[in-house]
């Protein structure tokens, strides 16, 4: 009962604040973060953390959906000219930032005040390297729906997006498993640094398996969209959740189940569509508003430094990678000057990681201080990145093309 009060108090405050950010000319990104902020733990306090605790289910759904509808924009006959850029661009800025970061954390240790002995220098670089390589999807798409911005740019940025974070979740998997081997954890270090990618490979297979089998039922129901978007649902939340449960990585399964589904159903639009009309509010309502009641905003007074050191590197590497990137591939001037600014904001996966470090042995002692960090940063990225992603996707052109109307 306490569940659905709390849901119930966060739709009614939502509408307004809707309306509030309407007034102000703020994104509803930024305003739904502010409203999870203030009605949390850390100030009103009209949340409690048990709430938050009971919530993982509307995240993980949350989730379950970006991730497909991310990954749905690698439609061959959309990015077929422009895929080798998106490709370079992608692996280049994931690069640089897992470089930056990894190497900022790694220089400054002594003067970062973490608490952790030297001997785990290089151990928190990389992690902090991988966390930091990951974008939000959630917030590039709900600016994109918000703005209505559709066009070769709109398009280009989520494929990055998409394709930053099946890097991000492999090379942060890769990490972990090199540390725990060479810190003796697991003795077989080969061993386990292949079955990451046997875990990789099957994620993907149940990704496409599940793509497969939605299509599949989606011809039952002739002329019944309304049927064939409920059981495509159903299908997503079915391979994220057995994704989870057999210990493969559900994002990298709904994202590759997303793409499949879009390049080899016809009908996924009319899913999209009823997104668009139905979900999409609630969703990102519900998202970012939770999101933001994780947040400790004690953590960002205690150790600015940190804050400063990984927000700086972390967009550093995004801009840099994208620069080199496009410079390589041919990119246009917009995509090698201005995508990297919109890769700012970053949220959910990289706290959704963070948090999987607390069931990681020999993790335990430092998982709660880098989830910290993380939450601290999320607060930065996620309040003043909306910002940079709508300068970057208004300096396209591109905004107030689609044709959807504001419920």
């Amino acid at each position: 009962m306490e569940t659905l009060f709390y849901i119930g108090l966060i739709f009614v405050l939502g509408a307004f604040m809707k309306l509030v950010s309407f007034k102000l000319g703020l994104l509803n990104v930024v305003g739904y973060l502010i409203l999870g902020f203030i009605i949390g733990p850390e100030v009103l306090g009209f949340v409690s953390y048990e709430f938050i605790h009971n919530t993982q289910i509307i995240t993980e759904l949350s989730l379950a959906l970006i991730a497909v509808l991310v990954g749905a924009n690698l439609k061959y006959n959309v990015i077929k000219e422009v895929w080798k850029q998106i490709a370079l661009v992608s692996f280049f800025e994931t690069l640089f930032t897992f470089v930056f970061i990894s190497g900022s954390f790694y220089f400054f240790f002594g003067n970062l005040g973490l608490g952790f002995a030297e001997e785990k220098r290089l151990t928190i670089a990389l992690l902090f390297g991988s966390l930091a390589s990951a974008t939000a999807p959630a917030t590039i798409l709900a600016i994109i729906y918000e703005l209505k911005s559709e066009g070769k740019f709109s398009s280009f940025l989520l494929s990055v997006v998409a394709v930053d974070n099946a890097i991000a979740l492999i090379l942060f998997s890769l990490v972990v498993t090199i540390i725990t081997t060479t810190t003796g954890v697991n003795s077989c270090s080969v061993m386990s640094i292949l079955s990451v990618f046997w875990v990789i490979i099957l994620s993907i297979l149940l990704g496409i398996a599940g793509a497969v089998i939605s299509e599949l039922i989606d011809r039952i129901f002739v002329n019944q969209p309304s049927m064939k978007t409920t059981s495509t649902l159903g299908m997503i939340f079915t391979v994220y959740s057995l994704s989870g449960y057999w210990e493969l990585e559900p994002l990298l399964s709904a994202l590759v189940m997303g793409i499949v589904m879009a390049n080899i159903s016809n009908e996924f639009c009319f899913v999209k569509e009823e997104f668009d009309k139905h979900l999409k509010d609630i969703i990102f309502l519900l998202f970012f508003t939770l999101s933001a009641m994780h947040l400790n905003f004690s953590f960002l007074l205690n150790m600015p430094l940190v804050i400063l050191l990984y927000v700086f590197f972390r967009i550093l590497g995004k801009v840099t990678g994208v620069w080199v990137g496009g410079k390589l591939s041919g990119a246009q001037s917009h995509i090698t000057t201005h995508l990297g600014l919109a890769l700012f904001p970053q949220a959910g996966i990289a706290i959704g990681l963070s948090l999987s470090l607390h069931h990681e042995a020999g993790f335990e002692m430092m998982a709660s201080i880098i989830l910290n960090v993380i939450l601290a940063t999320t607060m930065v990225h996620e309040l003043i990145g909306p910002l940079f992603t709508k300068y970057v996707l208004k300096k396209s052109g591109e905004c107030g093309k689609k044709e959807t109307k504001e419920e």
